[in-house]
């Protein structure tokens, strides 16, 4: 049965520099080389002329990295594929639909996103459905993504916050 979870970052740049910094190929491959994934790499970038913002990446870990939940399920490196599709700014926020898998095992992931403002900056609020259809074991499967994923957020929340700081 899929899990739901919501999660949210502060940022202390604004949403127009969160929405630049996304829209930045360095910036995407800078973020991906300090991920803490074994190989990751930018498998597209496309910026629309309305200024709409597609990226897929896909991130591995080497086998002898994955906690053993995930072992009994997937065999080898694991590679997650991710995309992000983000709209322009409109009404001082930006909305994306993420969507992710796992290419040969039964897991994915999908959700959606908005990029605000908040006191202080701006404010990324997530909301992320995670399947994972493995008899028996799923659900641990699917509170361990969970849990990884308020983790990467809170990563990624950091290293965009530091980037704005040293790119404007």
């Amino acid at each position: 049965m899929p899990r739901s979870f919501d999660m949210a970052a502060e940022y202390e740049g604004t949403v127009e520099q969160v929405h630049r910094a996304f829209s930045d190929e360095e910036y995407w491959l800078v973020r991906l080389e300090d991920s803490g994934a074994d190989h990751a790499r930018l498998d597209e970038m496309t910026i629309g002329p309305d200024g709409g913002i597609r990226v897929r990446t896909t991130q591995t870990l080497r086998a002898d990295r994955l906690p053993a939940v995930v072992t009994q399920f997937h065999r080898g490196d694991l590679s997650f594929v991710r995309e992000e599709r983000w709209t322009p700014i409109r009404d001082r926020q930006a909305t994306a639909t993420v969507s992710g898998a796992i290419p040969g095992a039964p897991a994915s992931l999908t959700g959606s996103a908005v990029l605000g403002p908040a006191a202080t900056g701006a404010r990324l609020a997530l909301t992320a459905t995670v399947e994972v259809r493995v008899p028996l074991v799923g659900g641990k499967i699917e509170n361990f993504i969970g849990g990884q994923l308020v983790d990467l957020l809170i990563a990624e929340q950091r290293f965009t916050t530091v980037w704005i700081a040293e790119n404007g």
